[in-house]
């Protein structure tokens, strides 16, 4: 279980000065009633799910007064409840929001990182953001990286936009199956339904077995999708655990292309965790998000600021920009039209670097690497500093934790 006690963050190490990546930043989805508005539709169908959470579902034909202007009012017409329903949830939202439906890998990860909280779950991303900040659960929990898929950029992009934080990591082994109504042979399966990564980490399997690939929003859906519209000749790409929640029968398994699979989930809060310990027994990690300057040499003189202190750095991530994605280099800007630099007047994408570091806020260290970082980046955002997973995939998703082995889902 991942430490649970938070404070509040120091101002000093949130600096945001460049006006187009101060465009990146959130205008208020931490404020009471403010985040944005859910992205796009789910294919998945309403109602309730197995283990009775209804699903948390984006505002599909909502009209929004404004782009990204999301209501306590709205929230309840999308959830089907009233305000004092609401209201009363929302005074002891001991839940842990996840996108997917019951028997998602990612709810098995909520379940680990909070074992003593509700899952909630989401049809999107964002609805998982909005709920956290909406005051209708106390945690989420999102995939952040996967052993073979790589970095979930989405997940990325919405840390930006809300001003919510890292309080912790946790991660599950993935061990695909393949899973069909009762009584399906292997040969009779023509058409496989499952998330985009998910098809992607089982596509040489899949070509062998020479049947239409058909992307859903997550893995566990699929196999709702199949077994509550009866699909003959059609199958999921899903956990074991989802066969067992939703009657179907096990195909195949341990069907993905390579064998260590593993996602790295982390645990969001509205409120930052907050150590003043220099020397906590149990490593910490750091991440951040910052812009630089213009001109040669400034990533590596950014990065140099932690290899002159000896703090590892554990993962780096770029992305352009959303709102300004293409910069034009100025005459002015250092080394224009020198050498190899790039020549006046031409463009490039503007980007943005996410980077993990060991360490803490409280290190001295750590934060003199922030303070130097700060002099060639225009901006700056600590996402959160938290607890390191030592044990990636330990917990094998054929056994999550929280469930009692009786098919109830119950923790």
């Amino acid at each position: 279980m991942m430490p649970s006690g938070r404070g509040v963050a120091s101002r000093s190490m949130a600096v945001q000065t460049d006006a187009s990546a101060a465009a990146e930043a959130p205008t208020g989805p931490s404020a009471a009633g403010g985040a944005a508005a859910a992205s796009g539709s789910s294919s998945s169908s309403g109602g309730a799910r197995a283990g009775g959470v209804p699903p948390l579902r984006g505002l599909e034909g909502a009209r929004l007064a404004s782009p990204r202007s999301l209501t306590t009012a709205l929230i309840a017409r999308a959830t089907n409840k009233t305000l004092d329903e609401l209201n009363m949830s929302s005074k002891s939202p001991n839940r842990v929001a996840y996108q997917g439906v019951p028997g998602a890998y990612s709810e098995m990860a909520a379940r680990k990182a909070c074992p003593d909280c509700e899952p909630l779950p989401c049809d999107q991303f964002e609805v998982a953001f909005q709920a956290l900040s909406q005051w209708m659960a106390e945690w989420a929990v999102l995939p952040i990286e996967n052993s073979l898929g790589g970095s979930i950029h989405a997940v990325y992009d919405l840390l930006l936009r809300y001003r919510l934080h890292i309080v912790g990591e946790t991660s599950v082994s993935v061990n695909h199956c393949l899973l069909a109504l009762p009584g399906t042979k292997l040969g009779e399966v023509t058409r496989v339904l499952s998330h985009p990564q998910a098809l992607a980490q089982v596509d040489g399997y899949l070509r062998k077995l020479k049947v239409v690939k058909e992307a859903v929003d997550d893995t566990a859906g699929a196999a709702q999708m199949v077994a509550e519209q009866k699909l003959v000749g059609v199958a999921a790409v899903a956990s074991r655990r989802a066969a067992e929640l939703y009657g179907l029968e096990i195909l195949d398994e341990g069907i993905q292309d390579y064998k260590d699979n593993v996602t790295r989930f982390i645990k969001l809060s509205r409120d930052p965790l907050v150590t003043t310990d220099t020397a906590p027994d149990r490593p910490y990690k750091t991440s951040i998000v910052f812009s630089l300057k213009q001109g040669p040499g400034q990533l590596f003189k950014a990065l140099s600021v932690f290899a002159l202190r000896d703090i590892d750095m554990t993962k780096i991530e770029s992305r352009p920009m959303r709102s300004n994605p293409i910069l034009t280099v100025e005459s002015g800007a250092a080394g224009a039209g020198e050498g190899t630099a790039m020549p006046a007047g031409s463009q490039r994408f503007n980007y943005l670097f996410y980077v993990d570091f060991v360490g803490t806020l409280a290190e001295p260290r750590c934060q003199n690497a922030l303070r130097h970082l700060q002099e060639s980046a225009p901006f700056l955002r600590v996402l959160g500093s938290y607890p390191m997973d030592l044990e990636l995939g330990v917990v094998d998703s054929d056994k999550p934790p929280g469930f009692d082995g009786s098919g109830s889902g119950q923790a």
